[in-house]
């Protein structure tokens, strides 16, 4: 007989781990899922608020008076279609979802990213950790997750904020690494202060890698959020979950391009207002 070694299972060593978090630091992660929880429900309960025609008038108003023609139509063809299809409430409950995992995961990938640029040696030591954070399957965040805040909304949003951290921080740091230098040396010439130089010079700089990089957090948040249905979440993802589960394929198709709806619509929305696409001259 060939001699086999062990099966190594990197859970054995992870497991023991994960305990002493759950027993010692349930406090901590009770009092972070009732903020997160709490953010959530108040902010679905306010997009739910009016009917939905209401909410659809405000939405492309605001869109057209100050971002344009074209993504007031988008606004207008997106949040249509969701309401058209009957999935209003779940398409809520999804953008408000995505938009709180995302306003974090930029929280968080920016600083990190424009300090990446600025330091090589941190730029060289988290670019590992990023590479194998894209590489692991999406679904298996929602492992440690589940484990530490149990099912619903609360892992599904923790799960997505670190799978949409990665992309983002790589871009941020890729958009100030290609800053060029004269324009560097021309707010060192003036006397700029530090803070200004960044927002000012840089930050606009770097905005159409910054815009990719919003792009693919909110992409991707979007297919955490359509695997996140399997623990819970609710919203557009747990209706494909359901159509995937009963074979209703109808439903599964609504909800799915639901989810196409409303990335189009935070694309659009976020590129219009963060590009300077926005305002009558541009129509």
């Amino acid at each position: 007989m060939n001699p086999t070694l062990p099966p190594f299972s990197p859970g054995a060593f992870l497991t023991p781990a994960v305990d002493w978090l759950n027993t010692h630091w349930h406090p901590l992660f009770a009092l972070i899922s009732d903020v997160i929880q709490f953010v959530l429900d108040n902010a679905t309960a306010l997009l739910l608020a009016p009917p939905p025609w209401g909410l659809m008038l405000v939405v492309v108003g605001l869109a057209f008076v100050g971002l344009g023609r074209r993504p007031a139509m988008v606004a207008l063809l997106a949040l249509g279609f969701c309401w058209g299809v009957g999935l209003w409430d779940e398409a809520m409950q999804t953008i408000t979802l995505v938009s709180v995992a995302v306003a974090l995961s930029v929280a968080i990938a920016f600083p990190l990213g424009v300090l990446a640029a600025r330091r090589p040696r941190l730029e060289a030591a988290i670019r590992p950790v990023l590479d194998i954070m894209q590489t692991v399957p999406p679904w298996v965040y929602l492992i440690p997750a589940v484990i530490l805040f149990s099912l619903g909304n609360v892992p599904a949003i923790i799960a997505t904020i670190v799978y949409g951290i990665p992309p983002m921080l790589r871009l941020t740091t890729l958009a100030f690494q290609q800053i060029p230098k004269d324009l560097l040396e021309l707010g060192q010439a003036l006397g700029a202060p530090p803070r200004t130089v960044l927002f000012k010079i840089e930050v606009p700089a770097a905005m159409p890698t910054l815009l990719v990089g919003l792009n693919q957090c909110i992409l991707l948040s979007l297919a955490m959020v359509v695997l996140a249905g399997l623990v819970g979440s609710g919203g557009l993802g747990a209706e494909v979950t359901r159509g995937l589960t009963r074979m209703e394929m109808g439903l599964g198709l609504r909800a799915g391009l639901a989810i196409v709806a409303v990335a189009l619509l935070l694309d659009r929305l976020s590129r219009a207002a963060l590009g300077g696409q926005g305002g009558r001259v541009r129509r």
